[in-house]
């Protein structure tokens, strides 16, 4: 994947992010499973879910900034510090709503570290040649991520309705080990080869100065419409079944269909991108999905809707990848880890803001009208793309 690592540091950067999601998706569901044993009141759920992603909102550009100066190694080991400190706790003192969002506020600030050290990693050491199959590559390995913790939690709940949350903080813990142990199969001299350096200002170049750059605005921007529209989909499909009458197995089998030609396209990502240009594979992967989600909202046999989810999954997944490879091109030496933190805060707002917005102009239209609002909003991103060059 990246030339510069070597194989054996490639494939534990792969194994790290894989391990990184598949904790994320095994803890929070965990976490929320022993809520309900716990008999917790609506509003403290809500207050559980908002821990994960305040912090991480709050702290991820000085995390970025912390990434340029210290290196992605030493970032990656501490997150991962944090995230098996996080399965410790719940699996210790997890016994109250409290603890409880304790340890998941400690667990996206974890994430968040890994993440943006794994990004960092690739940004400061692919050839511009390789970018986009390296980036490709890596949310691959999240993808598949996200598909393991999920099935953790149904191999060690098997078929009760609530599974033994004790046993999953426990796996939680021994695959944040080996996750803290990945990350010293990664060089130690990654953080002292390209992009890493200090920026010739010495360091405190800022938000704004790195908002002003050319292109990573616009970047920012298309990144986090992108991620909000793959969350509104997770949360608005199996309301439009139920407007059209599928089965939850039916609604399911559509997710999975999404999720599993997003891979495809991540796994091909770097050929395709070579042959049509970085560019014109964004243009039309967001073509894609405009047309995808706008066809969503017309009713038509299933199998029809198969083909439009698993068209809307390979345009979404094109999508983050590139945005990552636009966004490590635009920034300034010095400052890639500062900008791919950027970015990941400006996801979680898109995530917050835009589903708002489309659920308040599609109110008593249904499920059809957040597709539609979802596909104006897609496609308006590619207004963004007007005189930007991405090739370079």
């Amino acid at each position: 994947m990246i030339g510069e690592l070597g194989r054996r540091s490639t494939a534990a950067l792969l194994v790290h992010s894989t391990l990184i999601q598949a904790l994320t998706f095994l803890l929070r569901p965990a976490a929320t499973y022993r809520a309900l044993e716990l008999d917790v009141p609506g509003f403290a759920l809500g207050l559980l879910a908002a821990s994960y992603a305040v912090f991480p909102l709050l702290l991820a550009v000085p995390t970025g900034a912390l990434v340029d100066r210290l290196g992605e190694r030493r970032l990656m080991a501490a997150g991962a510090a944090v995230v098996l400190a996080s399965a410790l706790f719940l699996l210790l003192w997890g016994s109250s709503i409290a603890a409880l969002i304790i340890g998941t506020a400690l667990l996206g600030v974890g994430q968040l570290a890994c993440v943006v050290g794994q990004q960092a990693v690739v940004a400061n050491n692919a050839a511009s040649s390789q970018m986009d199959s390296a980036f490709g590559y890596l949310t691959f390995a999240a993808s598949l991520g996200q598909a393991v913790g999920p099935l953790a939690i149904s191999l060690v709940g098997g078929a009760a309705i609530r599974p033994d949350t004790q046993a999953i903080f426990l796996l939680s813990a021994c695959m944040g080990l080996v996750l803290l142990v990945t990350t010293f199969g990664i060089s130690a001299t990654v953080s002292a080869r390209k992009g890493t350096a200090a920026p010739a200002n010495g360091g405190k170049g800022n938000v704004a100065s790195l908002l002003k750059t050319p292109g990573v605005a616009r970047a920012l921007a298309t990144s986090a419409t992108v991620l909000a529209v793959v969350d509104l989909t997770m949360v608005y499909l199996p309301v439009l079944g139920s407007e059209r009458g599928l089965s939850a197995a039916t609604v399911g089998a559509l997710l999975a269909v999404r999720a599993v030609y997003s891979m495809v396209s991540r796994i091909l990502l770097g050929q395709v991108s070579r042959k049509l240009g970085r560019k014109r594979l964004l243009v039309a992967s967001l073509a894609l999905s405009t047309i995808a989600l706008a066809a969503m909202a017309v009713p038509m046999p299933v199998l029809l809707l198969f083909a439009v989810m698993a068209v809307l999954g390979l345009g979404l997944g094109i999508g983050q990848p590139l945005t990552m490879s636009w966004l490590s091109a635009q920034a300034p030496a010095g400052q890639r880890g500062r900008a791919l933190a950027l970015r990941l805060a400006g996801n979680r707002v898109g995530q917050v803001v835009l589903p708002s917005v489309i659920g308040v102009a599609a109110a008593g239209v249904g499920a059809m009208g957040v597709f539609l609002a979802s596909a104006a909003a897609v496609g308006g991103t590619l207004l963004l793309l007007r005189g930007v060059r991405l090739d370079d």
